[in-house]
């Protein structure tokens, strides 16, 4: 038995390389909590929890995930036996509820290590193993103004980067945000697909005006136009509109992507190893959508390289994954922190091929940007509309 001997977390403050607008806050930097997690064989695996906007998003702050670790999930996981990541996270889920994003945290740093002992990549740990070496990857354009949103379109699509496109809206007014829509629809034409995501910013009658028109103007998705807990107002909309619901916010785990299955509330499920509460809970989630006919789609928290790397792990098992992913969040921050950055070509991700996780971190850019190393970074600015 090789036990659990340190856990390290620390949290890391990387600037955007623009304002990233979504209907609940305007980020322009994201702090994502690391985990650095030793073994007594000395195997080390790592690990990272980021939510989206401090508190503004969900019930976890990146301040709240490092404390969490510290106080709670440290003290039961030097019980653990390194090599049984099923059974670590059985007796964590005995003793802490709810805390999802920190639960992905370590469960990821425990699979890096699983995966490095037996010299294969994490996918292979996950169901039967990978299907796919690449992933289709969406961008989002989120600066809040057509034309600039426009301009970035045309960059990535030239540098054949990303050809699906995902339209944060729900600030202004609905006939506003289908407008803003719309125009970036035409320019981009059948270049790429458009979809957007409201955040949960509509209530249930400017949810069918704006699915109505959206479906007009060419879009091909929408995600969680209404509140994450009105499941009835999401079958609704689903029963009522050719576009395609998704939901996001509404998914914490294989309880509650049955709960939607049942009542018809979405067509489509982001799937997200940090709101599942990690890799092999998320993998249920997509398992209980293709029993259903439920489409799949690889989300993201905008997570910094390691989460969008472990994503990637799961997302290359799935079966299906018609939505593709939208797993960019490392091409939004001005800086790297793996000494080999993931490799985005051809309109995909390309999923890592060595041992765990298959990603070495940069220890200098790591500790540039560590927040108890440096000075206080401004909290985002939550913006409610």
């Amino acid at each position: 038995m090789a036990t659990i001997t340190s856990i390290d977390t620390f949290i890391v403050d990387i600037p955007t390389i623009r304002p990233h607008v979504l209907a609940m806050a305007t980020m322009h930097h994201q702090s994502i909590v690391l985990v650095r997690m030793r073994d007594s064989d000395g195997v080390e695996g790592i690990g990272e929890g980021t939510t989206i906007g401090g508190l503004s998003y969900g019930e976890e702050s990146p301040e709240g995930i490092k404390l969490a670790i510290d106080t709670y999930f440290a003290p039961i996981l030097k019980t653990c036996d390194s090599a049984r990541v099923g059974a670590a996270m059985a007796k964590v889920a005995q003793s802490v509820f709810g805390n999802h994003i920190a639960k992905c945290a370590v469960e990821t740093a425990l699979l890096d290590i699983a995966g490095k002992r037996l010299g294969v990549p994490v996918s292979e740990l996950i169901a039967g193993g990978r299907i796919r070496d690449s992933l289709p990857v969406a961008w989002t354009l989120a600066s809040g103004d057509t034309a600039r949103d426009i301009e970035e379109a045309e960059r990535v699509l030239t540098e054949r980067r990303h050809n699906i496109f995902k339209l944060k809206i729900g600030k202004r007014a609905v006939r506003d945000d289908v407008a803003h829509v719309a125009a970036i629809k035409k320019a981009v034409g059948d270049r790429g697909s458009v979809r957007v995501d409201v955040n949960q910013n509509w209530d249930e009658a400017q949810a069918d005006l704006g699915m109505r028109l959206l479906e007009d103007a060419g879009v091909d998705l929408v995600e969680q136009p209404v509140a994450r807990h009105d499941h009835a107002a999401m079958a609704r909309l689903s029963a009522k509109h050719i576009v395609p619901l998704m939901a996001d916010e509404a998914l914490h785990g294989p309880v509650d992507a049955f709960a939607i299955a049942r009542c018809a509330g979405a067509r489509v499920y982001a799937i997200k190893i940090a709101q599942s509460g990690g890799l092999l809970p998320a993998h249920a989630v997509a398992t209980i959508a293709q029993a259903a006919g439920v489409g799949l789609y690889g989300g993201t928290m905008l997570e910094g390289a390691i989460g969008t790397a472990a994503s990637a792990h799961l997302c290359a098992t799935l079966p299906s994954l018609a939505w593709g992913t939208e797993l960019f969040g490392p091409l939004l921050l001005t800086q790297d922190i793996l000494a080999e950055p993931l490799c985005y070509a051809d309109f995909e991700l390309m999923v890592p091929t060595g041992p765990g996780l298959g990603i070495t971190l940069d220890e200098d850019r790591v500790a540039f940007h560590r927040r108890d190393r440096s000075a206080p970074i401004l909290h985002v600015v939550a913006e409610r509309a």
